[in-house]
């Protein structure tokens, strides 16, 4: 995971736990909700090889920049029978979103078979591979625009008290 998605991501973390502790929600039932949603260990080894992968056949094939953009792989889950590899895609200063994601899908019979080609011997069976538009970055700005705002909006209201 590259620099800038760490740091949203930990941005997004922190607003989400001030946003449960407004709530009174207590830090139980935090953890029990965040342990939910905990990946195996071999899912996470296996999404971290399909992400290495992936990130140099996107290079190799020319996609990482794509209709006066950048697409970066955000991350890779799998599905707890291995079966299916969800894969994340950003998509920074894209003209058209479902058109990049259309070029991918149609381009993705070759990626599976480069992918099958790299790690055939680490994996017993290659999962589906399904391509999904992360909106994080989107949402995060849109966040720190609406904090702005409300930061913005208090400021005139302090001064006349």
């Amino acid at each position: 995971m590259d620099f800038w998605s760490r740091k949203c991501l930990k941005i997004v973390e922190n607003r989400f736990i001030a946003a449960f502790k407004r709530c009174k929600v207590t830090n139980f039932t935090l953890i029990k909700l965040l342990m939910k949603m905990e990946e195996g260990k071999r899912q996470k080894q296996i999404a971290g090889l399909i992400q290495e992968e992936m990130n140099d056949i996107f290079l190799r094939m020319r996609l990482t920049m794509m209709d006066g953009g950048m697409v970066s792989i955000t991350g890779v889950k799998i599905t707890p029978d291995l079966l299916e590899a969800r894969i994340y895609l950003s998509l920074f200063q894209v003209k058209d979103n479902e058109a990049v994601m259309q070029k991918i899908e149609d381009k993705s019979w070759e990626i599976k078979k480069e992918l099958t080609a790299r790690v055939a011997k680490q994996l017993r069976r290659m999962p589906v591979l399904r391509f999904y538009h992360d909106e994080t970055l989107d949402h995060v700005f849109k966040m720190e625009e609406l904090f702005k705002k409300i930061k913005d909006e208090e400021k005139p209201g302090e001064a006349s008290n």
